[in-house]
């Protein structure tokens, strides 16, 4: 075998730039779909609601489960794809009318009440505590989300996430105040369609929010009157309107709501109590420089609010972290391998003098004590190897899943344009994905010599599925009592079932018996009637909390900002789109993990210690526990104040946690099991041992019955001397 060093400085060099060069573009690939939408001049656009959600409680709730207006036949359900009831979306129709290009101005909507007034010690009403749990209005038209437009006496701010909030809290009274009026501004695209002379395109959607007290008299119904140019019909008289509201100012010639208007002197905001008038705006812009194909890109970049290089600095300090182990890894391992290598594989053989070949054994206390575990390194496991063949199996599926939903989203089949589409497409890829399970879960049983490959490969269906579904199940508990949208009807929850009985288990099932078809994995001993040798005691730099540590934070530092930006996304409503960047990340962490467990377990082995599988797996998954260490610090940014809240997210971390545990565990099993398989078969010492291939096959290797926990003893197939068989 001839070891190589890492990869030169010239070739991370030219990754460097091809990772610079490519960024800009394919930062913002994706397919928006195939429903393009165009209006002409006055075509009504639909206005939907999605649920409302608070960073805060991260408890999605009903739009009309508040006091907010209906339309007059009723809110009608949007059809809704199994990714969007994962996610607690709650898509409705609403009775805002909005036509294209026509501006309209203070236009009432309904007169709702909003339950009593803030009394101290006292429980407030509904929409005062939606309010003071920071809810945000999610608004959609033609599939874009409602930026916010928030604006003070020394700025506006826009923001392309989150939705807008419900309300807000004085800073003097810490009273709660609705908002009540809301500017709807539409940007349009014109464009040259085959169906109508003249069309548009809906390209980007505002909304800023105001909070007004209208002092107003109701109207009776045959009181009511429509404006020339108004769609809706007053519902009622307001005796101090705003320059936008002023029937004496004819409708055309109004100003839109503005600023200035709401805080002028005699202005008050309207209180989350009481009845109140809601009103709205529409002003349209045409916009000649965004198209419809890339509207979504402002959103996706949160307006320029993380730039691309925040991203090539990430991955350019991962490289180096990746670099750096590898050139560790070249001058600490491979150098001195190579001098064992060339030392041992001279060494008689078995036929001649035994005395001449041990006396260039290394001595118990030699720096070079791999080659005396020879004949343990490649033993299964001591305890539990059916859960080691589990775990594996697991964690492939996990590896094999996150890869085709990262390719998949860089290609752009999934994206935000595609609501649910990535929440659709995670359970069902890794239901797909259960036949890589079975196949490796049956791979490494069969290596470690196991009898019970039906019942392995039914665990492997099922246990990993169960785990989720029923911490799935208690989640939905949670939500259901606080009347969620993210409690999913139990149509879905069948859906969820069937797809694991009907789609995963039967894959699992393929994959176990094309695995149990495959000779094992590893290189096993003639002698394994042996009791395996003593582990010596282990110095501080190999023990497990120390190689736990190191093989941990290098990982996890490698796709620290990466992992920002994710948790960001799932918790904050952020966008994330950085596939490009998540692919390259994903690559070089599965690379820097298999460089970490292969150094600890090359130091594990150098010791004596030939007890390696379960400490590469914890080792290589030792990452997420500095995963969990920063969610822990994470969930600071969420201001989370309620135990349902706290449940929620730890319970769904920890999941995450266990998941990824398995993946980076199987990703460093194969990386060390890899590696001691290349340094042991260019080693010749011919003791009554001999490394085997794969292509040797296992009918001369001595079958051991695979308990759970411990093996039991083999059958006989040595000879009476005690030696195996020869062929």
């Amino acid at each position: 075998m001839k070891l190589k060093p890492g990869c030169s400085g010239l070739s991370t060099l030219l990754l460097t730039l091809s990772v610079v060069a490519c960024a800009n573009s394919v930062r913002y690939r994706y397919m928006p779909g195939v429903n393009v939408h165009s209006f002409k001049e006055g075509d009504y656009v639909k206005l939907k609601v999605n649920s409302l959600q608070s960073v805060s409680t991260q408890i999605p709730l009903d739009y009309y489960s508040f006091s907010f207006c209906q339309p007059s036949d009723g809110a009608a359900m949007d059809s809704e794809n199994l990714g969007e009831f994962l996610a607690g979306s709650h898509i409705q129709t609403t009775p805002y009318v909005i036509q294209m290009k026509k501006d309209m101005y203070c236009e009432q909507v309904c007169i709702a009440n909003l339950g009593r007034a803030e009394v101290p010690k006292m429980k407030p009403n509904k929409n005062v505590r939606a309010i003071r749990a920071n809810y945000h209005h999610n608004w959609i038209v033609d599939n874009l989300p409602a930026a916010s437009k928030l604006e003070t006496d020394s700025l506006i701010m826009t923001r392309y996430w989150g939705g807008f909030p419900v309300g807000f809290i004085a800073d003097d009274n810490k009273k709660a105040y609705i908002h009540n009026h809301v500017n709807i501004e539409l940007f349009y695209h014109p464009v040259k369609d085959q169906t109508f002379d003249s069309a548009y395109r809906v390209v980007k959607f505002m909304v800023e929010p105001f909070s007004i007290k209208h002092n107003f008299e109701y109207l009776e119904e045959e009181d009511r009157d429509r404006g020339t140019y108004s769609p809706s019909i007053n519902i009622a008289k307001i005796k101090n309107p705003i320059a936008s509201c002023n029937p004496n100012t004819p409708y055309t010639q109004r100003p839109h709501t503005n600023y200035n208007m709401v805080v002028e002197r005699g202005r008050e905001p309207q209180p989350a109590s009481g009845r109140a008038l809601f009103t709205y705006d529409v002003i349209w812009t045409e916009d000649y420089h965004t198209e419809w194909s890339n509207r979504w890109d402002v959103y996706l970049s949160l307006n320029g609010a993380v730039p691309a290089k925040v991203h090539i600095v990430s991955i350019f300090n991962s490289l180096v972290i990746t670099c750096a182990l590898m050139a560790l890894f070249a001058c600490c391992v491979v150098k001195k391998l190579k001098d064992d290598i060339a030392r041992y594989s001279d060494q008689p053989s078995h036929d001649e003098e035994v005395q001449n070949t041990t006396s260039l054994l290394p001595s118990s206390s030699g720096q070079d004590g791999w080659i005396r575990v020879y004949k343990d390194v490649f033993r299964p496991p001591a305890s539990q190897p059916r859960l080691f063949a589990l775990a594996c199996g697991t964690g492939a599926q996990i590896l094999a899943t996150l890869l085709l939903i990262i390719v998949l989203g860089w290609l752009g089949v999934l994206n935000p344009a595609r609501r649910g589409s990535l929440y659709t497409a995670a359970p069902l890829f890794f239901c797909l994905m259960g036949i890589v399970n079975g196949y490796v879960t049956a791979r490494f049983y069969k290596t470690f010599f196991g009898q019970s490959c039906v019942e392995t490969i039914r665990f492997a269906a099922i246990w990993f599925p169960s785990i989720n579904l029923a911490v799935f199940l208690f989640l939905q508990l949670i939500f259901w009592s606080h009347s969620s949208t993210a409690a999913v009807p139990f149509a879905t929850l069948m859906i969820l079932f069937v797809l694991v009985l009907c789609i995963q288990t039967p894959l699992v099932y393929l994959g176990g018996y094309c695995g149990y078809q495959k000779d094992p994995m590893a290189c096993m001993v003639y002698n394994c009637d042996c009791l395996p040798s003593p582990v010596p005691p282990q110095p501080c730099y190999v023990a497990a909390p120390t190689t736990l540590i190191f093989c941990g934070i290098l990982p996890f530092g490698a796709c620290f900002v990466e992992t920002y930006y994710i948790m960001a996304s799932f918790w904050l409503q952020y966008y994330y789109y950085e596939f490009f960047f998540l692919l390259v990340v994903f690559f070089l962490l599965i690379i820097t993990t298999a460089q970490t467990t292969v150094l600890a377990s090359y130091l594990q082995l150098r010791n004596g210690n030939h007890e390696w599988w379960w400490r590469a797996f914890g080792n290589a998954g030792s990452a997420v526990g500095w995963l969990f260490a920063y969610s822990c610090v994470y969930s600071l940014q969420l201001d989370i104040h309620h135990l349902s809240t706290h449940i929620i997210y730890f319970l769904t971390m920890a999941m995450v946690c266990f998941g990824l545990f398995c993946m980076l565990g199987f990703v460093g099993v194969m990386a060390s099991l890899v590696f001691h398989k290349m340094v042991f078969s260019s080693v010749r010492i011919k003791l009554g041992y001999e490394l085997l291939s794969e292509e040797d096959g296992v009918d001369e290797l001595q079958m051991h019955d695979v308990t759970d926990g411990e093996l039991a003893p083999e059958a006989a197939n040595t000879s009476e001397e005690g030696k195996p068989t020869e062929e």
